[in-house]
């Protein structure tokens, strides 16, 4: 099934999969329930065609990385978007569903929806909030939304897909120093700037629903890319239900299953995972992650997943995952759920949304501020953070 995801991925952008077939021999279905039976070779790493990455210096070792795509040179044959166009939450609305996902970047009073039925195709988002240079990133093999400043030593960096992975996450390059980056981590593995790490910045899986409600000023990414894509088709049909996740070398953490999706959280350092399976039962998580309140809030129930159904739209639910900072005007809060998407805090009895916001109460009005987060498959935040903690539950602790 991914071979064919890939194959109809590289058609569409020109490459062909990592199956030894081309891209016309594999065809175009995505309905196929069977995963590959044989890993792929590592072969060719280094030297790729045409590429002035210093291999010399690297923080991983080299076999670890596998080719996505089986083109001479695959960086950007998935293409980035370096010029995007966005829209009003008005425009948007005549063609995204109330359920389908989008990820959602909030930066002081701009808030940014990525629908995730364009992100699939072209993964990497290179884009400017205010006076901030952006990339905001989706690797569908990992359900992994992750943004990022695109600010290093001074330098804006324009990052784009290197047709590689490591442990099925998407490898990014930047095109000023053609250095390999990872993803999930942001740290650069391969190149001159091996070693350096890009800012995180909150991005978090919602639905349109409650994008449109809770930001109805906000802006939305157009499906006017200069490209043409199948937008709203789910190449990775069934991919979030297997057990087993593809171009993944080694045995997934067996805690949780490999598809589970978590929401990570970042402060200071110490990266925490909180499992929807966990948070979905107790809804408000009121933590405490190296020094600093957190709270991680699930809801949204109905929210559809991108990878699912043929059509994005129609995928199951799966709810939303999202983190805040507790401290508010100096005073840390504790927050009980209410009902559905519905938070109070003990307090001052102000009443909260899923997105942050108080509703009523003497806070009505404030909003919180929120954590860097980060949405991702079980598997790929496990292989990334070995030896971090996990959240189990309110009575388990870690």
């Amino acid at each position: 099934m991914l071979a064919a995801a890939l194959a109809v991925l590289g058609a569409a952008c020109g490459g062909a999969a990592t199956n030894g077939r081309s891209a016309e021999d594999a065809g175009t279905t995505t309905t196929g329930q069977s995963t590959p039976t044989r890993e792929p070779e590592v072969k060719d790493i280094p030297p790729v065609v045409g590429w002035n990455t210093d291999w010399s210096k690297r923080s991983i070792d080299l076999s670890e990385l596998i080719r996505g795509l089986s083109a001479t040179d695959p960086r950007d044959v998935i293409p980035p978007l370096d010029e995007p166009k966005f829209e009003t939450v008005e425009e948007a609305s005549q063609w995204l569903d109330d359920r389908e996902p989008v990820a959602l970047l909030e930066l002081d009073t701009e808030a940014r929806a990525y629908p995730l039925r364009i992100l699939t195709w072209h993964e990497i988002v290179n884009d400017q909030v205010g006076d901030l240079p952006v990339a905001v990133t989706y690797c569908p093999l990992c359900n992994s939304a992750v943004g990022f400043s695109r600010v290093v030593n001074g330098e804006v960096l324009r990052f784009g897909t290197s047709g590689l992975l490591r442990n099925s996450d998407l490898v990014m390059w930047d095109r000023q120093t053609e250095s390999l980056w990872q993803q999930i981590t942001g740290e650069a593995i391969v190149g001159k700037l091996t070693g350096t790490s890009l800012d995180f910045l909150p991005v978090s899986i919602v639905s349109w629903k409650d994008f449109r409600e809770g930001f109805p000023d906000g802006t939305v990414l157009s499906r006017d890319t200069g490209f043409e894509r199948a937008y709203g088709s789910n190449p990775y049909v069934g991919y979030d239900s297997e057990q087993r996740p593809f171009l993944f070398s080694g045995e997934p953490d067996d805690r949780y299953p490999a598809m589970e999706r978590v929401v990570g959280v970042t402060v200071n350092g110490t990266n925490k995972a909180y499992p929807f399976s966990v948070i979905s039962q107790e809804r408000a998580v009121n933590d405490v992650v190296a020094g600093e309140p957190v709270l991680v809030v699930w809801g949204s129930e109905g929210t559809a997943s991108a990878l699912d159904s043929p059509d994005i739209p129609a995928g199951r639910s799966v709810g939303a995952g999202l983190a805040y900072l507790r401290t508010v005007e100096d005073r840390v809060l504790t927050f009980d759920a209410q009902g559905d998407d519905a938070f109070k805090d003990r307090e001052t009895g102000s009443t909260w949304d899923l997105l942050g916001n108080a509703t009523a109460g003497s806070l009505a009005g404030t909003k919180l501020t929120p954590g860097v987060h980060t949405n991702h498959f079980w598997f790929a935040w496990a292989a990334f953070n070995q030896g971090s903690p996990v959240y189990t539950g309110s009575a388990g602790g870690q």
